[in-house]
């Protein structure tokens, strides 16, 4: 799962309003930027394999740090509990451990049988929507369509950079997904790995665009404000 990720961050604002996007997109792709580190410095696996399903070209051998469901039950808690200790802000850390679990959720959805319970555990799941490459793009596409809809719905841009800021993420996205279905196999896994972690770009990106927007109804409140005083 890629765009699918990012489509679970930004429905997420419309339960975590106050919460900025880019925590929000940070929530579902956090265990995509855990497992790359943790594949550099030799504590999890995972091969290249020569597949005409480019969905089936990563072999994950071993990553219950990074995916078992234990382990992402855990991180979930760290970063919600981290979240609302700095911000004080209850629905926004349950938006925040909901799109962090969300992530396992979703890929047991896509995965073929690779994703453990915990550390040890010789039962791997996964419902392997992979094996069916374009039924995973329509999938994706699908949840990334939602996810914007409801994005859009629950903020407006105040300025250019809200409106075209936001525009960019969603084409840029695109983009990338498409070149991972079109494109060829990573050339090596530290190669994979350190690409992988380039998309911690994206929550930087979505928090300055974001900070650009403002929610329909705080806008609608205004208004209203504005007819009273008058």
């Amino acid at each position: 799962m890629f765009v699918g990720h990012y489509a679970v961050g930004l429905a997420a604002k419309r339960f975590g309003p106050k919460t900025s996007l880019g925590i929000l997109i940070a929530a579902p792709i956090v265990l995509d930027l855990l497992w790359p580190i943790l594949v550099l410095i030799g504590w999890e696996h995972v091969s290249i394999v020569a597949n005409p399903n480019p969905f089936l070209r990563l072999q994950f051998d071993s990553y219950p740090i990074s995916h078992g469901l234990l382990a992402v039950i855990g991180w979930a808690t760290l970063f919600a509990s981290i979240y609302f200790g700095l911000a004080r802000y209850l629905a926004g850390a349950i938006a925040v451990w909901v799109g962090v679990v969300s992530h396992w959720v979703l890929d047991y959805v896509v995965h073929r049988p690779d994703l453990p319970l915990r550390a040890g555990d010789s039962r791997l799941l996964g419902l392997g929507l992979w094996n069916k490459r374009w039924i995973t793009v329509a999938v994706e596409l699908t949840l990334l369509a939602v996810g914007v809809a409801v994005y859009l719905f629950q903020t407006r841009a105040k300025d250019k950079i809200g409106s075209f800021g936001f525009g960019a993420f969603v084409v840029v996205i695109i983009a990338l997904y498409g070149a991972v279905i079109f494109g060829p196999a990573p050339p090596t896994v530290n190669k994979l790995a350190i690409g992988a972690l380039a998309s911690l770009l994206f929550v930087p990106f979505a928090w300055w665009f974001d900070s650009h927007r403002e929610g329909r109804d705080r806008t609608a409140h205004d208004s209203e404000g504005v007819k009273d005083s008058s």
